[in-house]
């Protein structure tokens, strides 16, 4: 937030004046009576429609919309000594989820008890994550793990892992992290997800696809590719090293609208100067028809010279 104007407060001190300025704008009422504002006055703005109470006990001061940041700012302020944001709204502030929902959610020591407000959501935790930042939140690995607690399925919770590794999360301090957290859920698959090597998993699909390779016995591919076809740095989700043969994942927030002319494009150059097979595949053939994926990969591997067997992922499968 730029400048603050506070009209008619002259008798607001500037080291009040300065505060304000740095806390976005927001301040509680007992800040602005150290400034020389009293209750009375405060309410009388309030009512005038020239300051806004967002929640018990702070004030913004001024009028027409708020932005976020001073809502999480409110938040912090009213959940007092100690509170930090997190859940979603750490996740806001470190770059991983992109809209902050209808709540300002922050935690708070376990011995403190905050009083329940419309908007805000408040976490009383035994053991505090580690916090800081200008707006106080939650850091980044323990934000990554509380999101993954409450992830309804599989899918979100590498969907959460994968967006906070794109945003700057490092894979190793979230493992760490896991060390404080014996109760954590999906911790296998935060461990299998993050503990990859060749860092393969950049998102649910992906995680999916690694199933069907595994649990139908076939070769592992390799992830993430790097390679320069036709004089173009290309990147493939999957590639059968030595096998001719490369996966493509095409998730709907990657490719919204099927492939691409640079898909066509790099699936004929491929072919053309690698002489390798390119498959694609959606959600609906790796979640949905996974047996019937992996029938097919097998093909595509045994037309390159693979002489494997592919192993039935339980019964009825019918990759076999």
């Amino acid at each position: 937030m730029g400048v603050v104007t506070l009209p008619g407060l002259t008798r607001l001190s500037p080291s009040v004046t300065a505060l304000v300025v740095r806390q976005d704008g927001v301040a509680t009422t007992a800040q602005l009576a150290l400034g020389g504002v009293g209750p009375s006055v405060v309410a009388r703005r309030v009512r005038a429609g020239h300051w806004q109470r967002v929640f018990r006990g702070v004030v913004v001061l001024q009028s027409g919309p708020l932005a976020w940041r001073q809502l999480a700012r409110a938040a912090l302020l009213a959940a007092g000594p100690g509170a930090a944001l997190s859940h979603r709204s750490a996740g806001v502030v470190h770059g991983f989820v992109a809209t902050p929902g209808p709540r300002v959610v922050v935690s708070v020591p376990a011995h403190r008890a905050v009083r329940p407000q419309p908007g805000l959501d408040v976490r009383r935790r035994r053991v505090m994550p580690r916090s800081g930042g200008r707006l106080r939140s939650v850091c980044r690995e323990a934000t990554v793990l509380d999101l993954v607690q409450e992830a309804p399925d599989e899918d979100a919770a590498v969907g959460v892992v994968c967006d906070a590794v794109r945003a700057g999360a490092l894979p190793s301090r979230v493992v760490a992290e896991l060390d404080a957290r014996p109760w954590q859920r999906h911790r296998a698959l935060v461990v299998a997800v993050l503990g990859d090597p060749d860092a393969r998993v950049e998102s649910p699909l992906e995680h999916r696809y690694d199933r069907v390779e595994r649990t139908h016995g076939l070769p592992r591919s390799r992830g993430q590719v790097r390679q320069v076809v036709d004089g173009r740095w290309v990147r493939a989700d999957r590639v059968f090293e030595g096998r001719g043969v490369r996966v493509e994942l095409d998730g709907q927030l990657a490719h919204p609208h099927g492939r691409t002319d640079r898909d066509v494009w790099r699936d004929n150059a491929v072919l053309v100067e690698r002489a390798e097979l390119t498959l694609r595949y959606r959600w609906r053939h790796v979640v949905s028809t996974p047996c019937e994926t992996a029938r097919q990969v097998a093909t595509a591997l045994r037309s390159r010279g693979w002489h494997g067997t592919v192993t039935a992922c339980g019964p009825g499968c019918t990759a076999t």
